[in-house]
Order: structure tokens, then sequence, then C-alpha cells
């Protein structure tokens, strides 16, 4: 079983280009296919869990973003299935 710990992550510069290509964070974040990560960092809070449910359910990596205006789109939470990331 995977350590359980309650403390976020930083998201490795990998990461955000594949969350960059969730056609769902592209549609609320604006993205296009030349906007760069530090683009895209510079207008969201981003941060990993290593989740583990306790009960079945969804056991993995966990994002967690965030808009810096709180009035814009809901955070978005984001797993893996199938090696894909996904919104919850």
């Amino acid at each position: 079983m995977p350590e359980i710990t309650n403390q976020p992550f930083p998201i490795s510069q990998e990461e955000w280009q594949e969350i960059m290509q969730v056609p769902e964070v592209r549609e609320a974040w604006g993205l296009h296919d030349k906007t760069t990560i530090e683009e895209f960092t510079d207008s969201v809070y981003g941060v990993k869990f290593k989740f583990v449910s306790g009960s079945p359910g969804y056991v993995g990596d966990l994002y967690l973003l965030l808009g810096f205006v709180l009035t814009g789109d809901p955070p978005f939470m984001l797993g893996r299935q199938k090696g894909k990331l996904f919104v919850f």
C-alpha cells in the first residue's frame, strides 16, 4: 500500500503538459496549441495529492486545479484511469 499523506506535491512539467491536453481544462482556461506551461501556470493554482481511498474507490495521483478568480470556473479535480487523465 502506498504511503498515506495529506500533503500536496508539486506538479511536474510533464504532468502540466498532460493536464493542458485535457479538453475540459483547455476549454475552461481558453488554452490553444501555442499556450506555454508558464502562461498556463500563471493563471492557475495546481497541486497533486497521492490519494488513497479508505474504501473501494479511486486510488492514485489526484490533481486539484483552481483559477485565481473565485467567480470563474469551479475547481477541477483530475485523476487517472487506464493511463489517461480525466475530470471527476
